[in-house]
């Protein structure tokens, strides 16, 4: 690789995945009206307004520090919060955060060199000393942080000057500095957060940070409330809306019905049964927004009968994806034929090898009840149901598991539909006992940066966080640390193709959609982004209102 590369420079034009790139149907489906639909970002809003309200469909965040958000309620939350070294687009493209300039000056040297004139809330000014420590902090065993993994080629982080941190790594490692615009580069003030301790994030510890929005109170059960940072470093970005308040409705019911009122302005993640009513009520819009989510059937333990991927490849043969994405999803989305979906690399330079590969693997299976009436046989019918996981109050995923309880039911294996309460949902994906006596969990899981590597890396390879069928095939983990190390494109993503040739159909999971990213805002206000990057960039900061 050349001596030194400003990486920035590459990642907004490694980033790009514009909306445009959805009108491609290489995954095996088409919803044309759908797909000319989707757009990355909303009309600017043109004013100030004092209070936004905003609905949490998954309910009440666990935690909102930003070493440990992983699901979609707390990083809503918390992207407004903590500013990033790096930061996400609407577009999926990356750009300065709080570091206006990163670069390799050599294969084992990361430097960020960090803005001059930031403070965080309480006045005291942004530092070397507390980018270390929050970097440090995701891999102290102590934190039980979820991101630790992306530093496992780093040796040391240090400041080399008085706005500069330098990372040294054993090699080169290209998602560093993309992994820096998700949660994982979000910069927590140091002696803030040594004080909190473990309460840090919490309703009772609280936050330190520089972000658009400040914490101004959050009443368990009922809601959150951030206000507007008035001193806030991006003078672009400074807030229109003086106050967003975060209410967690998780009934599907009671949220459309507050959305048609007004009593709340605005969701991401609506469900689709509610964009029918709001599209037809005329007191907003339902936008359709490109995204990186996936749908997934997934064991729920390595002990589990489901764990067996002979099962798995049964129940794949009856679902009928086809139907699922336009009974349940409205038409919303693509069928999926690996882990990650194609919109990830859409904008990468090596854009070409990576659809290439995708395209190689095997098509989305049709249904086929006899084929799959013989894999039960020969892995062995479950001598009990199958205890399926999905979160309580969430239609989209109660209609997509009894969708795929009926198709069960045609190849003699009876599936048991478990809803677990928001919290408990969220928990499970980090903490293997509430995984206990679950068979299989319905996820709609994300793909949070433009890497398809570092994220099929915590569900394939031992030292994965998602991986809880101890799936292990060494050469799967060696291709996808090429891909990850490797400094050019080209070559990082033909061994991700080769890998994902491997896991593709040994992993224990049956891959069925991705789905689009579906948000509303009421006609009182506008700006939120339309596409799923949201979770990693601070979206409320673009609110503003409408005048109508």
């Amino acid at each position: 690789m050349a001596a030194k590369k400003t990486v920035l420079t590459v990642l907004t034009s490694v980033g790009l995945l514009a909306a445009t790139a959805c009108t491609s149907s290489a995954n095996g489906s088409d919803n044309t009206s759908a797909k000319e639909r989707l757009t990355t970002t909303t009309t600017p809003g043109a004013s100030e307004v004092d209070h936004v309200t905003w609905a949490l469909p998954y309910g009440e965040p666990t935690t909102l520090d930003p070493a440990k958000v992983g699901d979609y309620s707390p990083q809503t939350v918390e992207a407004n919060l903590c500013d990033t070294l790096t930061r996400m687009n609407a577009d999926f493209s990356l750009s300065p955060g709080l570091a206006e300039k990163v670069t390799w000056s050599d294969s084992n040297t990361l430097v960020l060199d960090l803005r001059s004139g930031v403070t965080f809330w309480d006045g005291s000014a942004l530092t070397p000393e507390d980018v270390v420590y929050s970097l440090e902090r995701q891999r102290d065993p102590r934190t039980q942080a979820l991101y630790g993994n992306y530093l496992t080629a780093v040796t040391s982080i240090k400041a080399t000057g008085p706005h500069q941190v330098t990372l040294r790594t054993k090699g080169y490692d290209q998602t560093l500095p993309k992994a820096l615009s998700t949660s994982f580069g979000a910069v927590s003030q140091k002696t803030y957060t040594q004080k909190a301790g473990s309460a840090y994030g919490t309703a009772k510890g609280g936050l330190m940070c520089t972000g658009p929005f400040k914490p101004a109170s959050w009443k368990s059960g009922t809601g959150i409330t951030l206000e507007r940072n008035d001193a806030y470093w991006d003078t672009a970005l400074k807030p229109k809306a003086k106050q967003v308040e975060f209410e967690f409705i998780t009934n599907n019911n009671s949220l459309t019905s507050a959305l048609l009122s007004g009593e709340v302005d605005g969701t991401y993640e609506l469900p689709p049964s509610s964009a029918t009513a709001l599209a037809k009520s005329g007191n907003g819009a339902v936008h359709l927004g490109p995204s990186t989510q996936n749908v997934l059937l997934i064991p729920g333990n390595a002990e589990s009968p489901a764990a067996d991927r002979t099962l798995l490849d049964a129940l794949s043969l009856v679902i009928d994806r086809e139907a699922l994405v336009k009974n349940v999803f409205g038409g919303a989305g693509t069928t999926l034929k690996s882990l990650v979906p194609p919109l990830t690399w859409h904008g990468d330079q090596a854009a070409a090898q990576y659809d290439a590969a995708y395209a190689a693997l095997p098509d989305v299976p049709q249904p086929d009840v006899a084929k799959a009436k013989k894999l039960v046989a020969r892995a062995g019918a479950p001598s009990r149901p199958l205890v399926a996981a999905i979160p309580a109050g969430d239609q989209r995923s109660l209609q997509a598991l009894t969708f795929i309880q009926a198709a069960a039911k045609k190849i003699g294996v009876a599936i048991t539909i478990k809803q677990l309460q928001p919290t408990e949902m969220s928990s499970l994906f980090y903490d293997p006992s509430v995984r206990t006596g679950l068979d299989l969990v319905l996820t709609f899981g994300y793909v949070t940066m433009p890497d398809p590597a570092s994220y099929v890396a915590e569900s394939v390879t031992p030292r994965g966080i998602f991986n809880w069928t101890n799936y292990d095939n060494p050469e799967v983990t060696k291709l996808l640390d090429q891909a990850r190390t490797a400094s050019d494109p080209t070559a990082s993503a033909t061994a991700y193709g080769k890998a994902q040739a491997l896991f593709t159909p040994t992993t224990p999971a049956v891959f069925l959609a991705t789905t689009y990213e579906r948000m509303y805002m009421n006609k009182r206000i506008s700006g939120a982004p339309a596409s799923f990057a949201y979770m990693g960039m601070p979206w409320a900061a673009h609110l503003g209102g409408t005048g109508k």
